[in-house]
């Protein structure tokens, strides 16, 4: 396999990460979060203009017809910055459904604009009680007449108060468990009837708490085949997986470059710590934990486009796997190293490490595909 970019590629990353280090400093990050806003909409719309948005999209709806490769290269790029920009939630995981499950009008009204920078979506999916098993939904979509209603739930929506639109989960048969029965809608979040609750998470992110009532919505709304809907949502998350693991790699990385500039400075007994030998193999292992994980997330990205289900979900879940470890890891050796400033807001350090923890979190901790992993080893020997 041929791990170098293409020129196309590292003229992308390297005007990204120059953009990023010019204009998305430390402090304009932290502004951003005070705002409460959850985006800053001239870096949005500079992501629009270099391509960013649409870049996985087709030709034909204004997209450059990229990859999951290309996709990781931008997050790895935005976990160096700590990007707080609703890039996952809208391009990764809304981008991708309607992409794959969309009808062409779908298509043609939701890409372009998500391209352009004029459109946002979240996805509310996630419900209480369903310890990452992607079938677990109880809200339920009613037929009536023309249209359906939507009633439930829906908690940690990434961005839900920010989005325009969001793509809600809902079930129009089957049980709350079962992969067959759940559909996909297209809901204003203007529309009568939706709750939204946003909330900042403690690593400067937004999300929100959704609760449908009686939410009135046209059969139009309705995103692919009904009941359906299981593995465009599986893919959806594979995609978002593989995302998050490259932005993981991206802030390890960062965390590696602060904590070695920190230890090179800082002095004791006379003399910089750096120069301590065992605080020396300490930055050896962060650094090799960093390129483990980022062998993994080429190898998840590589994958993450696939429609063989079974190849891609396990090579999803060893990436997510390994990741999840070294982040855990490299970020609990930099906090040392950090001393008691590794859990300061003034530091980069104490805020590379809670990304990284959450990232850990989100669509299934290690431990989780760790035994998801097992679980189809064993399936194979059987």
């Amino acid at each position: 396999m041929n791990f170098n970019l293409t020129e196309e590629q590292q003229m992308l990353q390297d005007s990204l990460r120059r953009f990023l280090t010019n204009e998305y400093g430390f402090e304009k990050r932290g502004t951003i979060i005070e705002s409460g806003q959850g985006f800053d909409d001239a870096t949005w719309k500079a992501f629009a203009d270099m391509g960013l948005l649409g870049f996985t999209f087709p030709e034909d709806f204004d997209g450059l017809g990229g990859n999951a490769i290309d996709t990781m290269l931008v997050m790895e790029s935005f976990g160096h910055a700590l990007v707080v920009e609703p890039y996952l939630s809208t391009v990764v995981l809304c981008g991708g459904l309607v992409r794959d499950a969309g009808t062409p009008s779908q298509k043609s009204s939701i890409l372009p604009q998500i391209a352009s920078g004029e459109h946002m979506m979240a996805f509310a999916h996630s419900e209480s009680g369903a310890r990452y098993n992607l079938n677990h939904v109880k809200t339920t979509a009613t037929a009536d007449g023309d249209s359906y209603r939507l009633n439930g739930h829906k908690t940690a929506v990434f961005h839900g108060a920010q989005a325009d639109q969001l793509i809600v989960s809902a079930r129009t048969g089957g049980a709350t468990a079962d992969a067959e029965g759940l559909s996909l809608f297209i809901v204003d979040r203007a529309t009568d009837g939706v709750q939204v609750q946003d909330f900042a998470t403690h690593d400067g992110h937004r999300t929100a708490e959704v609760t449908l009532t009686d939410v009135k919505v046209s059969a139009d709304a309705l995103l692919g085949e009904a009941n359906k809907a299981a593995p465009h949502i599986e893919k959806a998350v594979d995609l978002a997986i593989a995302a998050l693991c490259a932005e993981a790699v991206g802030a390890m990385e960062a965390l590696n470059a602060t904590t070695l500039e920190y230890i090179k400075t800082r002095k004791q007994f006379g003399v910089a710590i750096g120069k301590f030998q065992v605080l020396q193999h300490r930055m050896a292992d962060m650094f090799i934990a960093a390129e483990q994980a980022k062998s993994m997330s080429i190898l998840a990205a590589s994958e993450a486009d696939s429609d063989d289900r079974a190849t891609r979900r396990e090579a999803i879940s060893m990436a997510k796997t390994l990741v999840g470890q070294s982040a855990r890891y490299v970020g609990q050796q930099a906090v040392q190293l950090h001393g008691g400033m590794g859990v300061t807001d003034e530091m980069f350090a104490a805020h590379l490490f809670k990304r990284l923890t959450l990232i850990n979190l989100l669509f299934g901790d290690a431990d989780h595909h760790l035994a998801q992993v097992s679980d189809q080893l064993l399936a194979e020997s059987a």
